[in-house]
């Protein structure tokens, strides 16, 4: 925070754009968060909640319950292959905490108390929270924690660009899949899987091998584990598909959203899980078969009422055919962004994009200045019209879902010209 004197203040945002207190603007290159789908200030969206905000803008559903909060569960139940009902929280980190909460209390309701360990991916990110980071632990982010987190089984996940060294990429691939079939082999005690559906993102960009995704999910399904997905930041087509794990064919146990739920206008997450996660918390009060879970504004009016209008848009614009087109504008830059010489590699799938940035390219050495890469990059994009935010040394672009041809263009050369003048601040 020592580095960060003061912060630009934004005033208003109006399609893709930021516009700050001083009259400047900024492309929106990150979404505000990986979570804006249509851009700002749309109006579908804003009518949404100034509507509903007339009628009722909270009602707890602990023993209640009201429209727009069971009109989006039947949506969001009808766009998810495999799911039967829908747990609401208001943030990613919540509804992680929530699928592991039901995943690990199955297994106790279940009889099969033992059943008690969670595996997960290296690397792998699932939110802030003490629950969350436990089952992804970021080293660079949690370290400082880790004697507070709990044990996890941690499988290392195939990075086409880091490679250990006597290994093909679809050698490691095996490798790590076998990893797996060999943990679940000889422990028992397993009670579920977790990772992020399609790719992990704040991890570092890293894309899945095709078809990894499903074999985990039948590797699972064989060893009698539960199969458990963060879709909160690669579902609802940023990856260009509306459900991440239906492209991968691998349903899982239980499934967590947000992020671009309710268009990035309000905040929600929502936990599904299928029909046998939900019988097992069946039973009569005293059996205690419930699950103690609640926050004051799980289902808010507001925000379910927007994240229907949200998803009707969807539908109506037919968005995720709108991604599937647009994003094959990053492609057209690869090889001129690959030429940078602080970039070593680049990592892309529907409005997803990952730069890694190297003081070396033939040693792929991570930059490493004195001046924090987030800040260099943050000020750079900045004089260049586009509000960047890197993690680590991976440059991340993450726009807004509907973002034109044009204005992704017009993002990627300015990307492209903040690459080239951060240069001479990192390679000092």
């Amino acid at each position: 925070m020592k580095e960060w004197e003061t912060f630009d203040k934004i005033s208003y945002a109006k399609g893709m754009w930021l516009f700050d207190s001083k009259g400047n603007k900024m492309l929106d290159a990150v979404a505000s968060m990986w979570c804006n789908v249509w851009g700002h200030s749309k109006k579908e969206l804003v009518n949404a909640i100034i509507n509903q905000t007339k009628k009722l803008q909270h009602s707890s559903i602990f023993n209640l319950t009201h429209e727009p909060a069971e009109q989006l569960a039947k949506k969001l139940v009808r766009i998810s292959p495999g799911m039967h009902k829908v747990f609401y929280s208001d943030n990613g980190s919540s509804a992680m905490e929530i699928a592991l909460k039901l995943a690990l209390q199955f297994w106790v309701n279940s009889g099969e108390k033992q059943k008690s360990k969670i595996v997960t991916l290296e690397n792998g990110y699932h939110g802030d929270t003490f629950g969350a980071m436990s089952i992804g632990y970021v080293p660079q982010f949690f370290e400082k924690f880790k004697k507070q987190l709990f044990p996890t089984i941690q499988i290392p996940v195939p990075n086409h660009y880091r490679i250990p060294k006597g290994f093909t990429y679809a050698d490691y691939e095996n490798y790590c899949l076998e990893k797996i079939e060999a943990q679940f082999s000889k422990d028992s005690k397993i009670a579920a899987f977790v990772m992020e559906s399609g790719a992990q993102i704040a991890g570092g960009v890293i894309i899945y091998p095709k078809n990894f995704q499903k074999k985990i999910s039948q590797i699972c399904k064989t060893h009698n584990v539960l199969f458990v997905l963060d879709e909160i930041a690669t579902g609802f087509g940023r990856l260009g598909s509306m459900v991440q794990y239906t492209e991968q064919k691998s349903i899982p146990d239980i499934v967590a959203y947000g992020k671009m739920l309710t268009g990035g206008y309000m905040t929600m997450a929502a936990t599904l899980a299928n029909k046998k996660i939900y019988d097992e918390f069946l039973g009569d009060f005293n059996d205690w078969r419930h699950l103690f879970h609640g926050h004051t504004f799980t289902g808010n009016p507001i925000a379910t009422a927007v994240s229907l209008e949200n998803l009707n848009l969807y539908q109506k614009d037919h968005l995720i055919k709108q991604i599937q087109k647009t994003s094959k504008v990053f492609t057209e830059y690869y090889e001129e962004i690959l030429k940078l010489e602080l970039v070593g590699d680049i990592r892309h799938k529907g409005m997803l994009m990952g730069i890694e940035l190297v003081s070396d390219k033939k040693k792929k050495t991570p930059i490493n200045p004195k001046k924090s890469i987030n800040k260099i990059f943050f000020e750079e994009g900045k004089k260049n019209g586009i509000y960047l935010r890197t993690l680590g040394n991976i440059m991340m672009l993450v726009p807004p879902l509907a973002i034109s041809e044009n204005d992704l263009n017009l993002l990627l050369n300015r990307t492209i010209q903040t690459i080239k003048s951060a240069q001479k601040h990192v390679l000092k």
